[in-house]
């Protein structure tokens, strides 16, 4: 089952699993459902055992455990995150001379100075995947998610569900009001997602922390209406949910990649970072990947091995839309975005 377990249920503090053989020598902290040994077969082939995995559930939550003194060899945050481990020293490069299928990687995932400069590459994109309008399709007509102002809409009032998470909730406030690139806001675009989130906040039944939890809402017809990622349409559709997946909006979708970090003085073997490293970036990773999580892989090479229309089953093909990239921003205006969002949430 795909699913991401909410740090407020279970994970309010990163724990490592309680595996019967898991590898004292490297500490991977990642994503909770991403401690699958399908991602990283190759690894546990060369050393018999998975990694030991500590687990979160929201990105911010992780960087805070981190820098308040929590040790782990590597990490697993989404883009926009890379900034503030590195401007925190708790990052260091890798030597990408050790991990060959890294010239199979885009340079759309390596543009960014954040994740590369004279000081060598600081990030490995591993996965990336869609968040957009999901919808019922039984009880919610078509017309009516042919734009995300439904959201604003009386008539879904109290039947829709957005995402617990700055980067996300934030992403759809913007194009909302006609924004696409997030990476240089101004006061007034700013000040306009805000005030649609306001608006939206009094069309939410709940806000969802993780992709289980908000295909509960729908099962029950609670929510009608979500603003998610693709693993939860996966997971809806794997238990035979009506669930649609609106990436064509009139003001389009978004789009986030995630990837692994090298954390300075690690207690673990560098080495097995390598290989942990290797294995993620293997060809057999990316099927698995598409087959547990609905996520596509930053290794384009292994992406041309799976059928097109598996790709296109899975919510991954290419759309003909807008499309706001998750991509790094600046540090104080997205410590803006979370203070916002939690005034609004608290209905202020």
């Amino acid at each position: 089952m795909i699913r991401r377990i909410s740090l407020l249920a279970s994970l309010a503090a990163a724990v490592a699993l309680p595996a019967a053989a898991a590898d004292p020598d490297l500490i991977v902290f990642d994503w909770a459902s991403f401690e699958s040994e399908s991602l990283v077969s190759d690894y546990v082939a060369k050393h018999g055992q998975m990694p030991t995995y500590a687990l979160y559930g929201d990105d911010d939550e992780a960087f805070q455990k981190v820098a308040s003194g929590f040790k782990a060899d590597v990490a697993h945050p989404c883009s926009q995150m890379v900034s503030k481990y590195r401007d925190a020293d708790l990052i260091e490069p890798w030597d990408v001379s050790r991990i060959p299928e890294y010239a199979n990687l885009p340079q759309r995932f390596k543009e960014s100075k954040i994740f590369s400069d004279d000081q060598g590459v600081w990030y490995i994109p591993t996965d990336y995947a869609y968040t957009a309008l999901a919808y019922n399709t039984e009880t919610v007509p078509p017309e009516d998610v042919a734009s995300v102002q439904i959201f604003l809409d009386p008539k879904y009032a109290g039947r829709i569900s957005l995402p617990d998470n700055t980067d996300d909730i934030w992403s759809l406030a913007l194009l909302a009001t006609g924004v696409s690139d997030w990476t240089n806001l101004t006061e007034e675009q700013f000040q306009a997602g805000a005030a649609w989130l306001r608006q939206a906040h009094e069309n939410v039944r709940a806000y969802w922390a993780d992709p289980s939890e908000l295909a509960q809402l729908m099962a029950t017809g609670e929510v009608q209406l979500a603003w998610t990622w693709n693993d939860a349409i996966a997971l809806m559709r794997q238990e035979g949910f009506p669930v649609g997946f609106q990436r064509e909006s009139k003001e389009g979708s978004a789009t986030f990649f995630c990837g692994y970090v090298n954390f300075k003085d690690a207690p673990g073997s560098e080495d097995k970072a390598y290989d942990f490293m290797n294995a993620w970036l293997a060809h057999s990773s990316a099927k698995s990947l598409l087959a547990s999580h609905g996520y596509a892989h930053s290794n384009d090479a292994a992406m041309a091995e799976i059928p097109a229309e598996d790709i296109k089953a899975a919510e991954l093909a290419p759309v003909n839309a807008t499309l706001l990239a998750q991509n790094p921003l600046d540090a104080k205006m997205r410590d803006r975005m979370l203070e916002e969002f939690e005034k609004i949430k608290s209905g202020f």
